[in-house]
């Protein structure tokens, strides 16, 4: 009785904490363990290259120094090669595009992951969990930093520090993102009310967000044409130079370890290289050395070109025709922007009315061209890099010099095309009357069209064939029904109306007597007859023989499941009108009054125990 024990408000807030604390730690292990599985998937390929090597130059703890050093290196950190002929520490900054996939995929799962609901614990928010990953994961970098300091390759302890941190959080916020849902949220409110008043009217506009996505699918899929194309490019160029490619293989390693190990970072270097044919043909080309730029119109300077596979697809000659061609790379890319911005712009067969105008084409265009030229430009920074000392400092191309070339060739080229694709499309087509269009009374939708297609449709009351050419399609699309086809179908069978039944019934008959097909009646002219939109009088819609009439039609049309009921309406009472109907009112209640107190006979009624006459 004089126990003081917790309330149950006190313990279920107690048990929500405990159970938020334990939300945050699991998510908090998710960021650790996603590094230490892209470290562990370094350093068993690493040890198995130690193992198989016949001469390895150092232990095992040499290799796990390495296989650290690639963990960091996948993340963009700069390494260090302190011992060199020279003495002078040797920087390693090209990093395999190929590697940096890696830790990027396995931040990204982590926050995924760690926002989907489960049974008994409380959802986090994206912020936590971006911010709980991201300290498990650095929590572990810093420690792998420490680690490498004293081995053969050492990070540098500035780029460590920004690109480490910078990686890791990107590739989370994204994963948080596309884990609660891809929203796209409220703007902050730390901006002033006029700066966010202004953005919500123009940016953040529903069609203006529509605009905007369509700009990103322009400049992700001119990037990939890009990056696609460079491929082509070294593929080409390898084949091309094969003996000088086999020769360097061959030189840089006399085993099978050592063979397997340069082809795995060939593989890990296949993005870089595309990356570098891409600025290639983009034309400011790319560095192979302090004194050496490559490009499609000649080479200046002495390369320094170290011994390696990839590098023997350099071009050695300049200047010629083949070489040009390489600027079909970046045109492809611009059509493409194109393409992507056109196809929801102004869709094929689309109206006029129903597409963008020119200047919002345009803007598109132009919007998804510097997206994908700022991609580019980011792409060519990071792979490239310097390789050592001295004429080894520059290697690949300049990051913002390719950009402003992907920035001319993308919007040079996608704003126009996107605009002839628009007009093209939007053209008039005239479609000349066809003579062939005849009216069938009692054609529907199953059956056959002049041409024995049948896939011309009628309505329930007639139907309209096409003859000729109308429901032919284009010469370049046989398959698809051009739009006139439609339109004068759905134009006639609006024309034909009520009457097509009777005519119908009329021929039916003549085919039953003397057994010939039934006469083709001419179209009459496009559009309703404005006389049977007339308004029928109240009196005549609701008297006996008029009701008595479409009860019977209703009846018939049933197929005999219809109950003979009788064609009383059940209407509630009608007040007594306010007036003596000066204005008409008073003679509509007497009508509806007459109506209801219309009875009966009780001759015809149903001898039917539900039912009351």
């Amino acid at each position: 009785m004089t126990d003081r024990s917790t309330t149950l408000s006190s313990a279920s807030a107690s048990a929500a904490e405990r159970g938020r604390a334990a939300a945050l730690t699991a998510s908090f292990l998710r960021g650790a363990i996603a590094a230490g599985l892209g470290l562990g998937a370094l350093a068993v390929l690493v040890m198995g290259m130690w193992i198989t090597s016949p001469y390895p130059d150092s232990g095992a703890r040499g290799a796990l120094h390495v296989a650290a050093a690639l963990w960091l290196l996948a993340h963009g950190v700069e390494l260090v090669r302190p011992d060199t002929m020279s003495g002078a520490p040797a920087p390693l900054g090209v990093v395999p595009l190929l590697l940096l996939a890696l830790p990027v995929w396995l931040t990204h799962r982590a926050a995924r992951d760690a926002l989907e609901p489960e049974e008994g614990r409380p959802q986090l928010t994206a912020l936590g969990a971006v911010a709980t990953i991201s300290a498990g994961y650095l929590l572990v970098g810093g420690a792998v930093v420490f680690y490498v300091s004293g081995g053969p390759l050492t990070a540098h302890p500035v780029r460590a520090a920004l690109l480490l941190p910078l990686v890791t959080v990107l590739s989370t916020a994204v994963g948080a993102w596309s884990g609660s849902g891809r929203p796209v949220g409220p703007l902050p409110l730390w901006l002033p009310a006029g700066v966010r008043e202004r953005l919500v009217r123009t940016v953040w506009a529903p069609p203006a967000r529509r605009r905007t996505a369509v700009a990103l699918r322009a400049a992700a899929a001119a990037v990939l044409a890009l990056l696609g194309g460079g491929a082509l490019l070294v593929g080409a160029s390898l084949v091309w130079h094969g003996g000088a490619a086999q020769l360097s293989f061959t030189q840089l390693a006399g085993d099978w370890s050592g063979r397997f190990a340069v082809l795995l970072l060939g593989l890990a270097l296949v993005p870089n290289a595309a990356a570098w044919a891409a600025a290639y043909g983009l034309g400011p080309g790319f560095a192979l050395g302090t004194a050496a730029t490559v490009t499609p119109l000649g080479i200046t300077g002495p390369p320094a070109l170290p011994s390696f596979p990839l590098l023997a697809a350099v071009p050695q000659d300049h200047g010629t025709p083949l070489h040009w061609a390489a600027a079909g790379v970046p045109v492809v890319a611009g059509v493409v922007v194109a393409w992507f911005t056109v196809r929801v712009a102004a869709p094929p067969f689309a109206v006029r009315e129903e597409a963008w105008t020119l200047r919002a084409t345009a803007l598109t265009a132009a919007l998804g061209g510097a997206l994908g030229a700022l991609l580019t430009g980011i792409l060519a920074a990071a792979a490239g890099g310097p390789l050592g000392n001295a004429d080894l400092a520059a290697f690949g191309p300049v990051g913002w010099l390719t950009g402003l070339a992907a920035l001319g060739w993308l919007v040079g080229v996608g704003v126009p095309v996107a605009l002839l694709i628009r007009v093209w499309r939007l053209r008039e087509r005239r479609v000349k009357p066809d003579p062939g269009v005849s009216v069938v009374p009692g054609a529907g939708a199953d059956g056959p069209g002049a041409d024995g297609s049948g896939a011309d449709s009628g309505g329930a009351d007639g139907g309209v064939v096409a003859g000729g050419g109308a429901g032919r399609g284009a010469w370049w699309a046989p398959w698809r029904r051009t739009a006139a086809a439609g339109v004068a179908t759905a134009g006639a069978t609006a024309g034909v109306g009520a009457g097509a039944a009777e005519a119908g019934a009329a021929d039916t008959e003549g085919v039953a007597k003397d057994g010939k097909a039934p006469v083709v009646a001419a179209a009459p002219p496009v559009g309703p007859d404005p006389e049977s939109y007339d308004v029928l009088p109240a009196a005549a819609w609701h008297d006996r023989e008029t009701r008595e009439a479409r009860w019977a039609a209703i009846k018939d049309a049933s197929g005999g499941l219809m109950a003979d009921f009788p064609a009383v309406p059940l209407l509630p009472p009608v007040p007594e009108p306010p007036s003596g109907g000066e204005d008409g009112s008073g003679e509509e209640v007497q009508v509806v009054r007459e109506v209801q107190e219309t009875k009966p006979d009780p001759e015809t009624a149903p001898d039917r125990p539900d039912v009351t006459p």
